[in-house]
């Protein structure tokens, strides 16, 4: 292959240099991964308007969350265990972060603690990934671990009580090597799952559950943050879970199904995100994940409503393929074919960007 031009060049290089069992980790989604396809495949099936002799002086891709200063709408979505594609782990996703002013939602399971790129010479601006943990004072020692590390907002994931049925997975026999563990969740609680009796449900009858977080925990957890966290939700793919959000003072959501890994035959967050934005109706910012490979997918997700967007599988592709230059070389790449899609269309800004880029067979100019 040549240099890699795309998130896709990315993949096959990603694919011919892992273990296969490790790949299988990485891309296998829940049970016959229909939505983990369908993710991918719905964002180019939206057609785009192409617009002529539109102004477009001044043009940029500049915004603005959580009252900080974005360059560009490109985040890097919380995915676990970076060590298991490339030496230097999250410190190398770090570091392109950093080089590209993208924000890196650092995951609960990554291999590298929050401290330590915190401390590099330049960091990214972080914020930090929570999974709510079966006491609700190891949920709040976490986060305040995070955010006295320097983390900028904190994003719970809700979507993963348990994990799903990964069959590609299984069948590969991924394990986690000994030298990679989760650094955040030494010394936590683990769930405390019992055997099932014979013949008695493996799930329902193993305990698990009976720690699942509920709209409670997310309350319990808003009032003991610090006044002013941001406090976001990612896994919310029903209008109705919206609304609950908004009624428990969350800050944002993230439209994700968790990468189609979790529950197979959920709806693509493409065809999610409309219902979600229309529920909420701008009171609260949305960023969507899931199949996000070019930077048209990024312009079609700002025309349906979010504020900008994640990169999960993508990252750990370009680390696989080269580190940290080329995790950097991916996430201008991105931005690259988003400003080019912009100008196309007709878009100066991103507040330019609304449903009037998609085309509608039919529709009047």
């Amino acid at each position: 292959m040549t240099a890699p031009l795309c998130a896709q060049d990315y993949a096959e290089l990603a694919r011919a240099r892992l273990d296969p069992a490790i790949w299988a980790w990485l891309e296998s989604g829940g049970a016959d991964e229909r939505t983990a396809r369908a993710n991918i495949d719905a964002w180019p099936a939206l057609q785009l308007r192409g617009r002529a002799l539109r102004p477009l002086a001044g043009a940029h891709t500049r915004l603005e969350l959580n009252g900080q200063a974005l360059a560009h709408p490109i985040l890097i979505a919380p995915t676990a265990w970076h060590g298991l594609v490339h030496p230097d782990g999250e410190t190398a996703t770090s570091l392109a972060a950093a080089a590209t002013g993208t924000p890196y939602i650092l995951s609960a399971q990554s291999g590298t603690a929050i401290e330590t790129l915190a401390a590099l010479p330049e960091p990214p601006l972080l914020w930090f990934q929570l999974y709510a943990q079966r006491r609700r004072e190891d949920t709040l020692a976490l986060a305040t671990r995070a955010l006295q590390a320097g983390a900028r907002a904190l994003v719970l994931t809700v979507d993963a009580p348990v994990n799903g049925v990964r069959n590609a997975e299984q069948r590969s026999g991924f394990r986690v090597p000994d030298t990679i563990r989760s650094v955040h969740l030494d010394g936590l609680s683990p769930p405390a799952a019992r055997p099932a009796p014979p013949g008695g449900s493996p799930l329902f009858g193993s305990g698990l559950l009976e720690s699942a977080p509920t709209w409670d925990d997310v309350a319990w957890l808003r009032d003991r943050l610090p006044a002013g966290t941001p406090l976001w939700l990612k896994g919310i793919l029903d209008p109705e879970d919206a609304l609950l959000a908004l009624a428990h003072g969350v800050d944002g959501l993230i439209v994700s199904n968790h990468g189609g890994r979790c529950l197979d035959t959920l709806p693509a967050t493409c065809d999610a995100l409309p219902a979600v934005a229309q529920a909420v109706a701008g009171r609260i910012p949305l960023l969507v994940d899931g199949g996000i490979r070019r930077g048209t997918d990024i312009l079609k997700a700002l025309a349906l409503g979010a504020r900008g967007v994640l990169i999960g599988r993508p990252v750990l592709h370009a680390l696989a393929a080269g580190g940290a230059p080329a995790l950097a070389h991916l996430v201008q790449v991105l931005r690259g074919e988003l400003e080019v899609a912009m100008a196309l269309t007709g878009c100066r800004t991103l507040g330019d960007i609304g449903p009037g880029v998609l085309w509608v067979p039919g529709q009047a100019a």
